[in-house]
Protein backbone atom coordinates (compact mmCIF):
# COMPACT_ATOMS: atom_id res chain seq x y z
CA UNK A 1 0.00 0.00 0.00
CA UNK A 2 1.77 3.17 -0.97
CA UNK A 3 1.99 5.75 1.97
CA UNK A 4 1.72 8.25 -0.83
CA UNK A 5 -2.03 7.74 -0.16
CA UNK A 6 -1.38 9.21 3.18
CA UNK A 7 -1.18 12.83 1.73
CA UNK A 8 -4.45 13.00 0.26
CA UNK A 9 -6.45 11.15 3.22
CA UNK A 10 -7.15 14.21 4.99
CA UNK A 11 -8.57 16.88 2.03
CA UNK A 12 -6.41 18.41 -0.78
CA UNK A 13 -2.87 17.89 -0.38
CA UNK A 14 -0.47 20.87 -0.80
CA UNK A 15 2.72 19.80 -2.12
CA UNK A 16 6.11 21.95 -2.18
CA UNK A 17 9.29 21.24 -4.14
CA UNK A 18 12.40 22.15 -2.67
CA UNK A 19 15.99 21.97 -4.47
CA UNK A 20 18.19 20.06 -2.35
CA UNK A 21 21.16 22.04 -1.38
CA UNK A 22 20.08 25.62 -2.20
CA UNK A 23 21.23 27.81 -0.34
CA UNK A 24 23.00 24.63 1.14
CA UNK A 25 21.95 21.51 3.01
CA UNK A 26 21.13 22.49 6.28
CA UNK A 27 18.97 25.19 4.57
CA UNK A 28 17.03 22.25 3.26
CA UNK A 29 16.50 20.67 6.47
CA UNK A 30 15.16 23.55 7.78
CA UNK A 31 12.90 24.42 5.09
CA UNK A 32 11.52 21.17 4.94
CA UNK A 33 10.70 20.97 8.60
CA UNK A 34 9.13 24.38 8.72
CA UNK A 35 6.98 23.34 5.33
CA UNK A 36 5.85 19.76 6.92
CA UNK A 37 4.54 21.89 10.31
CA UNK A 38 2.85 24.40 8.40
CA UNK A 39 0.62 22.22 6.15
CA UNK A 40 2.57 20.43 3.30
CA UNK A 41 1.19 17.11 3.05
CA UNK A 42 3.62 15.72 0.48
CA UNK A 43 7.36 16.87 0.12
CA UNK A 44 9.13 17.01 -3.02
CA UNK A 45 12.97 17.44 -2.90
CA UNK A 46 14.51 17.85 -6.00
CA UNK A 47 18.05 16.47 -6.67
CA UNK A 48 19.87 19.22 -8.71
CA UNK A 49 20.86 18.32 -12.37
CA UNK A 50 23.01 20.09 -14.20
CA UNK A 51 20.50 19.95 -17.42
CA UNK A 52 17.22 20.24 -15.74
CA UNK A 53 15.05 20.37 -18.96
CA UNK A 54 11.62 20.93 -17.46
CA UNK A 55 12.56 23.66 -15.03
CA UNK A 56 12.19 27.27 -15.68
CA UNK A 57 14.97 30.06 -14.86
CA UNK A 58 14.25 29.72 -11.54
CA UNK A 59 14.79 26.29 -10.60
CA UNK A 60 17.51 26.40 -12.85
CA UNK A 61 19.20 28.67 -11.05
CA UNK A 62 18.48 26.85 -7.83
CA UNK A 63 20.06 23.60 -9.55
CA UNK A 64 23.29 25.53 -10.38
CA UNK A 65 23.54 26.99 -7.34
CA UNK A 66 23.12 23.84 -5.35
CA UNK A 67 25.70 21.87 -7.56
CA UNK A 68 28.40 24.81 -6.65
CA UNK A 69 28.22 24.05 -3.04
CA UNK A 70 29.23 20.75 -3.73
CA UNK A 71 26.06 18.50 -3.49
CA UNK A 72 25.72 15.00 -4.16
CA UNK A 73 23.33 12.20 -4.61
CA UNK A 74 24.93 10.81 -1.92
CA UNK A 75 25.07 13.65 0.50
CA UNK A 76 20.72 14.57 -0.32
CA UNK A 77 20.85 10.67 0.71
CA UNK A 78 22.10 11.49 4.35
CA UNK A 79 19.30 14.49 4.29
CA UNK A 80 16.45 12.42 3.82
CA UNK A 81 18.16 9.90 6.70
CA UNK A 82 18.47 13.07 9.02
CA UNK A 83 14.94 14.18 8.06
CA UNK A 84 12.86 10.55 8.66
CA UNK A 85 13.93 10.93 12.22
CA UNK A 86 11.06 13.22 12.91
CA UNK A 87 9.38 13.97 9.62
CA UNK A 88 6.46 11.62 8.87
CA UNK A 89 4.71 12.84 5.70
CA UNK A 90 5.42 11.00 2.45
CA UNK A 91 8.19 12.18 0.58
CA UNK A 92 8.82 12.12 -2.86
CA UNK A 93 12.45 12.50 -5.21
CA UNK A 94 12.52 14.58 -8.48
CA UNK A 95 15.03 14.23 -10.52
CA UNK A 96 16.25 13.39 -14.06
CA UNK A 97 16.68 9.70 -15.64
CA UNK A 98 20.81 10.09 -16.30
CA UNK A 99 20.84 10.97 -12.00
CA UNK A 100 19.62 7.56 -11.68
CA UNK A 101 21.29 5.88 -13.87
CA UNK A 102 24.87 7.41 -13.36
CA UNK A 103 24.45 6.22 -9.58
CA UNK A 104 23.20 2.62 -10.81
CA UNK A 105 19.53 2.35 -10.74
CA UNK A 106 19.40 -0.23 -8.68
CA UNK A 107 21.40 1.13 -6.08
CA UNK A 108 19.55 4.45 -6.44
CA UNK A 109 16.04 2.72 -5.70
CA UNK A 110 16.96 0.15 -3.19
CA UNK A 111 18.87 3.43 -1.24
CA UNK A 112 15.53 5.21 -1.55
CA UNK A 113 13.95 2.68 0.28
CA UNK A 114 16.49 1.64 2.75
CA UNK A 115 15.93 5.89 3.89
CA UNK A 116 12.20 6.13 3.81
CA UNK A 117 11.49 7.91 0.70
CA UNK A 118 8.05 6.76 -1.10
CA UNK A 119 8.17 7.73 -4.92
CA UNK A 120 10.21 8.99 -7.96
CA UNK A 121 9.51 11.86 -10.45
CA UNK A 122 11.35 11.67 -13.47
CA UNK A 123 10.63 14.39 -15.81
CA UNK A 124 12.50 13.75 -18.95
CA UNK A 125 11.15 9.53 -19.07
CA UNK A 126 8.66 8.61 -21.59
CA UNK A 127 5.96 6.56 -20.42
CA UNK A 128 7.11 4.21 -23.13
CA UNK A 129 10.78 4.01 -21.86
CA UNK A 130 9.35 3.45 -17.93
CA UNK A 131 9.76 -0.52 -17.68
CA UNK A 132 13.51 0.99 -17.55
CA UNK A 133 12.70 1.72 -13.86
CA UNK A 134 9.15 0.08 -13.38
CA UNK A 135 10.76 -3.06 -12.28
CA UNK A 136 12.70 -1.60 -9.94
CA UNK A 137 10.73 0.60 -8.09
CA UNK A 138 8.31 -2.23 -7.96
CA UNK A 139 10.85 -4.51 -6.42
CA UNK A 140 11.93 -1.78 -3.39
CA UNK A 141 8.06 -0.26 -3.18
CA UNK A 142 9.01 2.76 -4.23
CA UNK A 143 5.88 4.71 -6.46
CA UNK A 144 6.91 5.74 -9.66
CA UNK A 145 4.63 9.17 -10.10
CA UNK A 146 3.33 9.27 -13.35
CA UNK A 147 3.08 12.87 -15.28
CA UNK A 148 -0.16 13.83 -17.38
CA UNK A 149 0.38 16.95 -19.42
CA UNK A 150 -1.76 19.04 -21.89
CA UNK A 151 -0.50 17.04 -24.80
CA UNK A 152 -0.98 13.65 -23.43
CA UNK A 153 -4.17 13.43 -24.85
CA UNK A 154 -5.65 10.12 -26.14
CA UNK A 155 -2.93 8.58 -24.11
CA UNK A 156 -4.24 10.28 -20.40
CA UNK A 157 -6.66 6.82 -20.11
CA UNK A 158 -3.59 4.75 -20.80
CA UNK A 159 -1.50 6.35 -18.47
CA UNK A 160 -3.78 7.20 -15.59
CA UNK A 161 -4.70 3.11 -15.48
CA UNK A 162 -1.06 1.95 -14.64
CA UNK A 163 -0.41 4.85 -12.18
CA UNK A 164 0.88 4.39 -8.14
CA UNK A 165 1.33 7.09 -5.55
CA UNK A 166 -0.25 9.80 -7.18
CA UNK A 167 -0.81 11.71 -10.52
CA UNK A 168 1.62 14.72 -11.56
CA UNK A 169 -0.85 16.61 -13.76
CA UNK A 170 0.99 19.21 -15.57
CA UNK A 171 -0.83 22.65 -15.84
CA UNK A 172 0.52 24.03 -18.82
CA UNK A 173 3.18 23.33 -21.93
CA UNK A 174 6.23 24.33 -21.49
CA UNK A 175 8.78 24.60 -17.97
CA UNK A 176 8.14 25.41 -14.82
CA UNK A 177 7.49 28.67 -13.00
CA UNK A 178 5.55 31.17 -12.11
CA UNK A 179 2.26 32.18 -14.37
CA UNK A 180 -0.27 35.14 -13.79
CA UNK A 181 -2.98 32.49 -15.11
CA UNK A 182 -3.58 28.79 -16.51
CA UNK A 183 -5.67 28.70 -19.45
CA UNK A 184 -5.39 24.75 -20.16
CA UNK A 185 -9.00 22.98 -19.63
CA UNK A 186 -7.42 20.62 -16.67
CA UNK A 187 -10.75 19.80 -15.61
CA UNK A 188 -11.60 17.67 -18.49
CA UNK A 189 -7.87 16.22 -18.00
CA UNK A 190 -8.77 15.24 -14.64
CA UNK A 191 -12.37 13.79 -15.52
CA UNK A 192 -10.84 11.45 -17.73
CA UNK A 193 -7.89 10.44 -14.67
CA UNK A 194 -11.32 9.68 -12.72
CA UNK A 195 -12.61 7.43 -15.18
CA UNK A 196 -9.63 5.50 -15.42
CA UNK A 197 -8.33 5.35 -12.01
CA UNK A 198 -8.56 6.05 -8.14
CA UNK A 199 -4.95 7.18 -7.54
CA UNK A 200 -4.83 10.96 -6.48
CA UNK A 201 -3.77 13.50 -8.36
CA UNK A 202 -2.57 17.07 -8.25
CA UNK A 203 -1.56 19.85 -10.55
CA UNK A 204 1.45 21.40 -10.64
CA UNK A 205 3.68 24.45 -12.80
CA UNK A 206 2.66 27.72 -12.86
CA UNK A 207 1.04 27.98 -9.23
CA UNK A 208 2.03 30.69 -6.68
CA UNK A 209 -0.65 32.35 -5.25
CA UNK A 210 -3.19 30.94 -2.62
CA UNK A 211 -5.57 31.84 -5.14
CA UNK A 212 -4.43 29.62 -7.57
CA UNK A 213 -4.22 26.98 -5.11
CA UNK A 214 -7.66 27.30 -4.44
CA UNK A 215 -8.57 26.74 -7.71
CA UNK A 216 -6.80 24.14 -8.95
CA UNK A 217 -7.24 21.91 -5.63
CA UNK A 218 -10.81 22.50 -6.06
CA UNK A 219 -10.39 20.31 -9.82
CA UNK A 220 -7.63 18.09 -8.54
CA UNK A 221 -6.64 16.68 -5.50
CA UNK A 222 -3.76 18.95 -4.56
CA UNK A 223 -1.52 21.48 -5.75
CA UNK A 224 2.36 21.40 -6.29
CA UNK A 225 4.24 24.47 -5.93
CA UNK A 226 8.16 24.91 -6.79
CA UNK A 227 9.39 28.12 -8.07
CA UNK A 228 7.16 30.53 -5.52
CA UNK A 229 9.17 28.80 -2.97
CA UNK A 230 12.55 28.69 -4.55
CA UNK A 231 12.23 32.44 -5.30
CA UNK A 232 11.99 32.86 -1.46
CA UNK A 233 15.00 30.71 -0.82
CA UNK A 234 16.82 32.58 -3.54
CA UNK A 235 15.46 36.06 -1.59
CA UNK A 236 16.29 35.03 2.06
CA UNK A 237 19.18 32.14 1.76
CA UNK A 238 19.86 30.85 4.83
CA UNK A 239 17.37 32.79 6.82
CA UNK A 240 14.43 31.56 4.23
CA UNK A 241 12.85 28.76 6.61
CA UNK A 242 10.34 30.96 8.60
CA UNK A 243 9.03 32.73 5.37
CA UNK A 244 8.93 29.61 3.23
CA UNK A 245 6.62 28.35 6.27
CA UNK A 246 4.42 31.58 5.99
CA UNK A 247 3.93 31.15 2.55
CA UNK A 248 3.23 27.39 2.90
CA UNK A 249 0.34 28.29 5.51
CA UNK A 250 -1.18 30.55 3.22
CA UNK A 251 -1.53 28.32 0.37
CA UNK A 252 -2.83 25.44 2.71
CA UNK A 253 -5.33 27.33 4.45
CA UNK A 254 -6.77 28.55 0.94
CA UNK A 255 -7.54 25.31 0.07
Amino acid sequence: MSKIKNAFANGKAFIPFITCGDPDLATTAAVVREAVKNGADLVELGIPFSDPTAEGPVIQEANIRALKNGVTTDKIFDLVRDLRQDVTVPMVFMTYANVVFSYGAERFISTCQEIGMDGLILPDLPYEEKEEFQDLCDKYDIDLISLIAPTSENRIAMIAKEASGFIYVVSSLGVTGTRTEIKTDLASIVKVIRENTDVPCAIGFGISTPEQAAKMSSISDGAIVGSAIIKILAKYGTEAAKYVGEYVKSMKDAM
